[in-house]
């Protein structure tokens, strides 16, 4: 692809730098644009260094190739982070008063925005008045991360990290748009593996790295969805962006959050990859192998609480709202008997929840990896369960199908209040 990565003048230009690298090492053509400000932050060199292509700042520069038109006619996509407030007012009124402003005016592919600022100025109404003009228009403004921001501050304005915008970016240019149709609603979803601990050092686990989790919490919360994330074992990965996330270690621990925050939630995800069976005891000390001691070679389970159809037991005994609508992942393989596709159709059916995933799991496959494929499988009062299928994707893409077919159930539980 060729990628035109747009830079404003804000302390988090830095970042830019890994954004730039990881378009790159994707084999994608990449063409810096800063405004004039941002090189104050970081200079036109280390721009031409990583991208391999010459940085201007102006229109008047090599005017005989018309710049901003030939860039923004070329382009595949247009990433702007950070998106200072200032660039984010002059977008929304039009302006082309440099280089970066103008070719996003001439750009007639997807434009994608990463706003990076103070909170305060985030939430200024002026802000997301400009915010919500550039969505009107078909701009994607990405809802900012909250953490550390400059100096002693904290909170909603960060710049989300390079792979999180680079992987909704490609999202958006895939073709899976990033709508505000869950403005207003609270998703819980649950990620990565649970850990039943053996002593203080070992634990059962299992190779989950709740990649799918996140990403699922992070499309939710860009498409306006509150977002809870109760996420187990992850991968080194940053917390979603626009989630707020409760750490947990073994399904126990799982099982009870789920229990606290489901009745308040319009729709209850569960991505987490939870062990059927913990240690039915765990040792306070290491256990120690060889000699008379064979705990380490004979191990007594005893089977987990299934979260999962525990939500669906609560919606039925009405302990959670009826509006509710539950969904959930079947991480399977096939045999000489039966196809991944058909155990998932009986674990849907067991379950009786509204939607699962079926994955066909495997080393190599799924469980850590950046993308991912699969059947929806949605039950239909009285009929055979709808079966899509969905082709080899990156894992962001997948979830934004995920919720849409969600949507559909979110609305039949609906009308059903």
């Amino acid at each position: 692809m060729k990628i035109i990565v747009g830079v404003a003048g804000g302390i988090a230009a830095y970042k830019t730098c890994h954004l730039v690298r990881n378009f790159k090492e994707s084999g994608d053509e990449v063409r810096v644009i800063p405004t004039p400000s941002a090189l104050n932050f970081v200079g036109a060199a280390t721009f031409e260094a990583l991208s391999g292509n010459p940085v201007r700042t102006t229109v008047f520069e090599a005017v005989d190739e018309v710049q901003h038109v030939r860039l923004g006619q070329e382009a595949d996509a247009v990433v702007i982070a950070p998106a200072t407030a200032d660039l984010l007012s002059r977008l929304a009124a039009g302006r082309a008063d440099d280089l970066l402003s103008a070719t996003v005016l001439v750009a007639t592919c997807p434009v994608i925005v990463a706003p990076a600022m103070h909170t305060e100025m985030w939430l200024n109404p002026a802000t997301q008045a400009n915010v919500d003009t550039l969505r009107r228009r078909g701009i994607t403004v990405l809802e900012p991360a909250s953490g550390r921001l400059t100096g002693v501050d904290s909170g909603p304005g960060r710049l989300p990290e390079a792979e999180q915008i680079a992987d909704l970016a490609r999202m958006v240019v895939a073709g899976a748009a990033l709508p505000r149709d869950w403005e207003g609603k609270r998703v819980l979803i649950t990620a990565g593996g649970t850990q039943e601990n053996l002593d203080p050092v070992r634990y059962l686990g299992n190779r989950s790295s709740g990649r799918q989790g996140f990403a699922l919490a992070e499309v939710a919360a860009q498409r306006g969805a509150r977002v809870e994330v109760i996420a187990g074992a992850t991968e080194d990965m940053p917390a979603p962006i626009g989630a707020r996330v409760r750490r947990v270690v073994s399904a126990r621990e799982m099982a009870q959050a789920v229990a606290e925050w489901s009745p308040q939630a319009d729709a209850v995800i569960m991505a987490a990859a939870v062990a059927d069976f913990r240690p039915a005891a765990q040792a306070e000390a290491k256990l120690k192998k060889g000699g008379d001691d064979a705990a380490l070679g004979t191990l007594s389970l005893v089977e987990n609480p299934d979260i999962l159809r525990g939500v669906v037991r609560a919606r039925e005994r009405g302990e959670i709202p009826a509006r509710v609508v539950i969904a959930g992942f079947a991480a399977e393989t096939g045999d000489d008997t039966h196809s991944a596709l058909d155990y998932g159709l009986a674990k849907l059916e067991r379950k009786g929840c509204d939607l699962l995933m079926c994955n066909e799991v495997g080393v190599g496959k799924v469980f850590g990896e950046r993308r991912n494929r699969g059947w929806l499988l949605r039950s239909r009062e009285g009929q055979p369960a709808e079966v899509t299928e969905l082709q080899d994707a990156s894992k962001h893409v997948i979830a934004g199908a995920y919720l849409d077919t969600l949507n559909v159930a979110l609305g039949s539980r609906l009308l059903q209040r």
